[in-house]
């Protein structure tokens, strides 16, 4: 069983909600919709789930188009992120409520309910009404009726967004294993860089209604295509800063220059926007960080083992002024860093990556 979208587009009125798209869901991983508020996962998941009306294009589901078909002859489960479930029903009969729409047999019902009852941990809890629930426990509520369903698509629409912290990180982990080998296509649309790296699987990064890189979560982070996708996987952000490519040598204003190699050596001369994580960006040489930066510390912050410092990166004079970039830091240990003053940075120039200035990826 696959998704499809073929050139789907949304439109409201004289406004493009959804910019031409064409994707490929697979089941077997989760495939995540990534990107901010506003990004435009919500009414992808709507244009997928048969919601809305596309203005063109086709959905696709297992080869069969089903761009004309209602949401319930298409045989998808959708769970948001507020708790929708029956207030006078019961957990049994929420779980129940879409076997029944369909006629399924009683006995065959109650297989399905204790089987996904059982998963979810709610058991003890199939005879309480939804407000005698915990918020976690709501979510579950709705997550066990898309598991006994059985449906060919699960979309989970920001499912863990209203739920405390505690709450968040035990389903999270469970999420993968409750639709595992089950053969639906699951699409996880999420703010979080963080929980689509957890949950592993292909991640489609989206701004503006559009699709900017879709692939393997972890490839993605690794080869971000655009400058965009960059920072979308870098907390804390990543460290940005106009470059000046001659021949070999790379230069960031005035008073940071170092030799290039690799793909990096090979481009064009002429500006490109560099882009490195804060933890290629170290307090002391290694033998890998190599070029030498002095910035004056703004805030420091310690987590744990780690030590992280935002500093004020001046690149020398230019016509208009000293230039300027705002960086961080962040490394392994505690590190004496005092607010106001000036200290010395390295950073390893085979972990910076190079952006043209469309913002495609240029090495």
């Amino acid at each position: 069983m696959a998704l499809e979208l073929r050139n789907v587009t949304k439109r409201v009125g004289a406004v493009t909600h959804i910019k031409e798209t064409s994707l490929m869901l697979e089941p077997g991983h989760f495939n995540v919709l990534l990107g901010a508020t506003g990004s435009g996962k919500t009414s992808l998941i709507k244009l997928m789930a048969g919601l809305d009306p596309m203005a063109s294009g086709q959905v696709l589901m297992e080869g069969e188009d089903v761009s004309r078909l209602s949401t319930q002859k298409r045989n998808i489960s959708l769970v948001h992120q507020f708790f929708i479930n029956y207030p006078h029903m019961t957990v049994y009969e929420n779980i129940a409520s879409p076997l029944k729409v369909v006629g399924m047999a009683k006995s065959e019902i109650a297989d399905r309910v204790a089987e996904a009852a059982k998963i979810l941990k709610l058991e003890p809890m199939l005879h309480r009404r939804p407000h005698e629930l915990s918020g976690g426990q709501q979510q579950r509520c709705a997550l066990a009726r898309a598991i006994a369903k059985e449906s060919r698509a699960v979309f989970l629409d920001e499912p863990l967004a209203n739920l405390d912290y505690k709450l968040r990180e035990e389903l999270r982990d469970q999420l993968p294993e409750l639709f595992a080998g089950r053969g639906a296509v699951v699409v996880y649309a999420t703010s979080e860089p963080e929980e689509a790296l957890l949950l592993g699987g292909k991640t489609a990064l989206m701004r503006d209604g559009r699709v900017t890189q879709f692939g393997p979560t972890a490839e993605i982070y690794r080869n971000p295509g655009n400058l965009d996708a960059a920072r979308v996987f870098s907390d804390p952000p990543i460290n940005t800063a106009t470059v000046i490519k001659e021949g070999t040598t790379a230069r960031m204003g005035d008073r940071v220059s170092w030799q290039l190699s690799g793909t990096a050596a090979g481009l064009s001369d002429g500006a490109y926007s560099l882009a490195i994580r804060p933890y290629h960006v170290l307090p002391s040489a290694s033998k890998k960080a190599t070029v030498r930066l002095d910035g004056r510390v703004q805030v420091t912050e310690l987590s744990g083992s780690e030590s992280s410092a935002h500093f004020d990166l001046g690149l020398g004079g230019t016509a208009g002024g000293e230039a300027h970039a705002n960086w961080v830091s962040l490394s392994a240990g505690v590190h004496p860093y005092e607010i106001g003053e000036m200290h010395d940075f390295y950073m390893d120039p085979s972990a910076c990556y190079f952006f043209a200035p469309d913002g495609s990826r240029a090495a």
